[in-house]
């Protein structure tokens, strides 16, 4: 396909990939902040019709700000199709109000994010009590991709009879996928959530002693959940624990808490820019922005 990839800075390692891979011509927006902490951004003198929007949205909030501006003044400017791919896509762990008042942010921001663009594209979104990103986002193309057969292709060949653990009830969608893909053994712990920081896991009841177990999940975030379940597999007598998982965000000391909790080798995807990241998602976004250019829609 042909037309324009617009990007930021920040992300253009990913942005010439997939401009690569989709044969896109990729053209970066120009972002200056005030020292009031407003934004200027500037595009391309000429847009065509058909744009591409990459920007992933760990960090989300002054990113939504600038998918925002960018979306309306395109459209100003006469774009009339409008693709975002959102590797990362946040705020969908808040799908149901907990407590009196709260905000349902899934609901708010894949609404939001519908009403600008005419199709979203994003990798593993974190939906447990919805069953497609299409109920999140109605009214645009809404196309959830998985980073789970990228990894499990790669942690067959680096620990072939490997166990893939889900740490939590939520990674079994990913962790099922990547054990069908490349034919290995999966099981999938049980976790009590007391906070952010604090969990508490329960192993399956599977034998773990003498196998190479390696954690499967969609993100990687404060790591508490990987520690906990690397430290207990090691406990019940894994020779190894390696970790496997779409969106390395690892906040703070987190990357540090996985490894000293016993980790040895910790794979990720490009999805989120990380030391750990070891396959791209250029080429599988490339594949479906395809589909859509040929879809005509």
């Amino acid at each position: 396909m042909t037309g324009v990839l617009l990007y930021f800075e920040d992300e253009t390692g990913l942005a010439l990939r997939l401009a690569e891979a989709a044969g896109l011509e990729a053209r970066r927006v120009e972002c200056h902040r005030f020292p009031d902490g407003e934004l200027r951004l500037r595009l391309p003198e000429v847009l065509p019709q058909n744009l591409v929007v990459l920007r992933g949205l760990q960090l989300p909030n002054d990113k939504l700000i600038e998918l925002l501006l960018v979306a309306r003044s395109a459209r100003q400017r006469g774009v009339h199709r409008i693709v975002l791919v959102c590797p990362y896509l946040a705020y969908m762990r808040q799908d149901m109000a907990f407590a009196p008042g709260e905000v349902v942010s899934q609901q708010v921001i894949g609404g939001f994010l519908a009403g600008l663009f005419d199709a979203v594209l994003t990798v593993d979104p974190h939906l447990h009590r919805v069953s497609s990103l299409a109920e999140v986002m109605p009214g645009c193309q809404a196309i959830a991709l998985s980073g789970a057969p990228l990894l499990a292709e790669l942690v067959a060949e680096r620990r072939p009879d490997a166990l893939l653990l889900g740490p939590d009830g939520e990674s079994a969608q990913w962790v099922s996928v990547a054990a069908a893909h490349a034919g290995l053994d999966h099981a999938v712990c049980t976790k009590v959530r007391h906070g952010d920081c604090e969990v508490a896991i329960e192993l399956p009841r599977v034998p773990l002693a003498g196998r190479k177990v390696v954690l499967v999940d969609d993100v990687a975030s404060s790591g508490h959940t990987l520690a906990v379940a690397a430290r207990l597999a090691l406990q019940a007598g894994a020779v190894s624990v390696d970790v496997a998982v779409t969106h390395a965000l690892f906040a703070g000391a987190a990357l540090q808490n996985v490894q000293d909790a016993g980790v040895g080798e910790i794979w990720s995807t490009d999805s989120v820019a990380h030391s750990t990241n070891v396959v791209s998602v250029a080429p599988m976004f490339a594949c479906a922005l395809d589909q859509l250019h040929r879809g005509g829609r």
